[in-house]
């Protein structure tokens, strides 16, 4: 069975039983701190039910801050169809309905109240000391990540960090920020300087965020906390950090975290940058013309340990319309090519709703940036489907914001059934299969059934890679050591001396389509002009050539209404937790449909 994994095989162990009941896991990560149990077993218990917050996010993956960063940025619209105003009013920062985003931010809280719970019980556990650390290391950065998460598409958030049911308001931003990077301090002290390979994040997992949250909080929040501070064009950054406790975190210390990530964690680049993607799966591999024949191996084949991925939302053959479809890679479904065409027309990359099309502007830089053609990124992330006949568009002709262009990183993957098993044949005569995990896998146990195009995607949605680390020890120490190296492995000649531009087009191109781009663009203070770009771009409508036409005043417009943070819900509002964020509350910022 592919990655149950040690988070939830080890909980079921501590819960007793001999199949694992989902419902009992998330349950014991709802336990008060004064019926907590005292064993270690039930402490992993407990941690998983934290763990687990991640897949149950992406039962709603549309309504996931990942999701929205990546069709909010400047390299994708949204897409799908004419009903799937959700993709395009994320894309054009725009609302539709009330609670758009309601069941993100609720199941993103009770993940939070989760580590709250382990947090303040583990003092009093019957645990070894090295336990308790390692354990306490491990919600510390799961809470710093939710509420990074949370901050991140919402802006000031209510800061938990006592488990609760009672009401909690918003504070001070500055709070907010300091509490998730001391969390974070905290867990890189106490955590053992050990690489962890099971799924669980280690110290350095812990460096890699702290150094992303610091650059975005002292980058986006630099020249201050109003909507004009938060959107105009000067990038300002802060070069330390307030935390609650009193102390001060600097600039030299996140530098001082990211070398020991870099020098001491035993994370590294890949040999091929192709290799990081799954359509260089062992069943996939030597049938797509782009990758066949080059000796490629994908770095997750058979459950391999992949040593660039530091963090990641592991998924399984759990996935079921009845407990969770957060166990199946939800995010890889959205992403899918729309159409409902044959597999054999756009092998090896599965079917889904066509979120996430690759802007043209996106395709249009790296062009120009790349002008011999040396960087293997660019055809390694981006499918020209103007190079492959057999595409049409076809099956479904309701696309909406299609471009000629789509992404392959995330991509639901296919393959062609080797005969070695009959099942796939059963359920069609085609010999495509719609997902490789299917073969990769095997046909038994999927509790959905085999075949599944919705629930059977499940492989790994990297987080955090070791080549953003390299990018931001270059951004901190204003060299280029990190940049050339992840050049390097791209095939591309080093560069002499550091700039900010030439680290802004390297994160760009390496992290492309990876949901990094829109904080970048964020912080950096380039988001409105990298945004209006999208305007006027060519796009199809149903089929038909069109233009990518402003909506709600525009790119440029609906970003410094709002400083890119989404309209809180509703629901939220009603309760006295939040004050609604700038933006929101006008006609303008609901999006009533392309046409």
């Amino acid at each position: 069975m592919k990655k149950i994994t040690y988070l939830l095989t080890s909980a079921c162990i501590a819960l007793g039983v001999v199949s694992c009941d989902i419902n009992n896991v998330e349950n014991m990560g709802e336990l008060s701190t004064e019926s907590f149990p005292v064993s270690e077993a039930d402490g992993i218990a407990v941690l998983a039910g934290i763990y687990q917050n991640l897949n149950a996010v992406h039962a709603y993956p549309q309504e996931s801050f990942l999701y929205y960063a990546q069709l909010a940025s400047d390299d994708a619209l949204g897409g799908g169809g004419t009903n799937d105003k959700l993709m395009q009013a994320m894309d054009l920062i725009t609302n539709y309905n009330a609670d758009m985003t309601n069941n993100f931010w609720t199941l993103r809280y009770q993940g939070i109240n989760r580590a709250n719970t382990l947090i303040s019980a583990l003092p009093n556990t019957a645990m070894s000391d090295e336990s308790k650390a390692k354990f306490l290391g491990e919600a510390l950065f799961l809470r710093a990540y939710y509420h990074f998460d949370l901050a991140s598409m919402y802006g000031n958030v209510p800061l938990v960090i006592v488990p609760s049911g009672e009401l909690v308001t918003q504070g001070e931003v500055s709070t907010l920020y300091g509490q998730m990077l001391q969390d974070l301090r905290d867990a890189i002290e106490m955590m053992p300087a050990v690489r962890n390979t099971d799924g669980h994040v280690d110290k350095y997992t812990a460096e890699a965020l702290l150094a992303r949250i610091f650059l975005f909080y002292t980058g986006m929040y630099g020249n201050g906390e109003t909507l004009a501070d938060l959107t105009n064009s000067t990038y300002n950054p802060m070069s330390s950090v307030a935390l609650p406790d009193g102390t001060t975190l600097t600039k030299e210390n996140v530098i001082a975290y990211v070398d020991d990530c870099v020098n001491n964690s035993g994370y590294q680049l890949v040999d091929d940058f192709r290799s990081l993607w799954a359509y260089t799966n062992r069943y996939t591999v030597e049938d797509y013309d782009y990758t066949k024949g080059q000796e490629l191996k994908w770095a997750e084949d058979d459950n391999a340990v992949n040593p660039e991925s530091m963090f990641a939302i592991k998924f399984n053959k759990l996935a079921s319309w009845s407990t969770t479809i957060g166990y199946g890679n939800g995010i890889a479904l959205h992403m899918g090519v729309r159409g409902g065409q044959s597999y054999e027309n756009t092998f090896p990359f599965g079917q889904g709703w066509g979120a996430g099309p690759v802007a043209p502007n996106l395709v249009d830089d790296w062009k120009s940036a790349d002008r011999d053609g040396k960087d293997v990124r660019r055809e390694a992330t981006i499918q020209d489907w103007t190079e492959k006949s057999s595409y049409t568009y076809g099956g479904w002709a309701d696309f909406v914001q299609e471009t000629d262009y789509y992404a392959k990183k995330w991509a639901p993957i296919s393959c062609v059934n080797d005969g070695s098993q009959e099942e796939y044949i059963k359920v069609s005569d085609n010999p495509y299969v719609c997902c490789f995990e299917n073969l990769m896998y095997g046909a038994v146990g999927w509790d959905q059934g085999a075949n599944n195009m919705q629930l059977n995607n499940i492989h790994d949605l990297v987080l955090i890679r070791f080549a953003d680390v390299l990018l931001m020890q270059s951004e901190l120490k204003g060299d280029v050591a990190g940049i050339n190296r992840v050049r390097r492995r791209a095939g591309l000649d080093p560069i002499a001396a550091y700039s900010l531009e030439a680290l802004q087009n390297e994160r760009r191109w390496e992290l492309a389509l990876e949901g990094i781009r829109w904080n970048d663009i964020r912080r950096w203070h380039i988001a409105v002009e990298a945004l209006e770009r999208q305007t006027n771009q060519p796009v199809y409508y149903c089929g038909i050539p069109d233009k990518n036409t402003a909506h709600n005043g525009g790119y440029a417009t609906r970003y410094k209404a709002t400083a890119g943070f989404q309209k809180m819900p509703e629901s939220q509002v009603a309760i006295g937790s939040v004050v609604q964020n700038e933006g929101w509350t006008g006609a303008d910022s609901e999006y009533n449909g392309w046409k």
